[in-house]
């Protein structure tokens, strides 16, 4: 019988499949983790823009025959489109169209959600149903907040055509010594000479009367707003607290554990468990 205090996040994701002879050198070239010498059936990576922006959290699936690409975080159109583009024709390489895949796995607030292996169901899985209501699944407001609490970035927020994989703490995911691959000069830059500018960081507000129609999403050190320090990326308003995520100046992060919203008041930071950095 399942465990009741196990909690499960389930979510539907944007998935397509890749195929051909070519297609593990393929995704080598286009992604951050080592796809070539995996012997992982699951694998979480990162695509860049040649400057080493992250534009998408991907999850692979080692299939007998073929690969599936699931989108965690990213535009799916893009990418289809951005892989459909750069197959040379004599590459072995065939992409299907887009198609809906839900992922269950195990979550623990006290370990990152790379820990636990997830599992896929097709949505015409006839034992999907039967699976998932045996579960203990985080209800729409515990998910959002579980994604804020493991700083996981989303498209539009943490995504935003600015910040780099090893500032938003997925260090983990970089392979360091694969060889080339799209960003990777940017990468091994960043690790070699350790210049993170800036780091992803959980926030809470102490605050209860806000001025949510304030639009300045800088963080300050104080309430005289003299020095910034970073940004609000996004936040979440449950019934009990306001919590969040914001990119902050690392040269600040020694000096305090909070700082000041012209939004939210005064606010508590924290690092993620989820987050792995330079």
């Amino acid at each position: 019988m399942q465990d009741i205090k196990k909690k499960f996040w389930l979510e539907t994701f944007d998935c397509f499949s890749i195929t051909g002879k070519d297609a593990r050198k393929f995704l080598n070239g286009l992604t951050t983790s080592n796809i070539i010498d995996s012997e992982n059936k699951v694998i979480k990576t990162c695509w860049l823009t040649p400057n080493g922006v992250l534009r998408a959290l991907i999850e692979i699936i080692f299939l007998e025959r073929n690969f599936e690409i699931i989108i965690l975080a990213g535009n799916t159109n893009e990418i289809i489109n951005y892989f459909n583009q750069i197959i040379f024709p004599v590459d072995n390489v065939f992409l299907s169209e887009p198609f809906l895949i839900n992922r269950i796995q195990e979550i623990d607030e006290s370990c990152s959600w790379r820990t636990y292996q997830p599992i896929f169901f097709k949505t015409d899985d006839k034992e999907f149903e039967i699976y998932k209501n045996k579960l203990n699944l985080l209800n729409p407001n515990d998910l959002k907040l579980l994604k804020i609490n493991q700083a996981i970035p989303s498209l539009g927020m943490e995504i935003n055509g600015k910040n780099n994989p090893l500032e938003l703490g997925l260090k983990d995911l970089i392979d360091f010594n694969k060889g080339c691959y799209l960003g990777q000069e940017t990468m091994s830059k960043i690790k070699n000479v350790s210049s993170l500018k800036q780091e992803i960081r959980t926030w809470k507000s102490l605050e209860s009367n806000l001025n949510l129609d304030v639009e300045d999403k800088n963080l300050y050190i104080n309430s005289a707003k003299d020095i910034s320090v970073g940004k609000i990326t996004s936040f979440f308003k449950s019934d009990s607290q306001i919590k969040g995520l914001a990119m902050i100046k690392r040269k600040y992060l020694e000096e305090r554990n909070y700082f000041f919203s012209e939004i939210f008041g005064k606010i508590i930071i924290n690092k993620s468990v989820g987050s792995i950095f330079l």
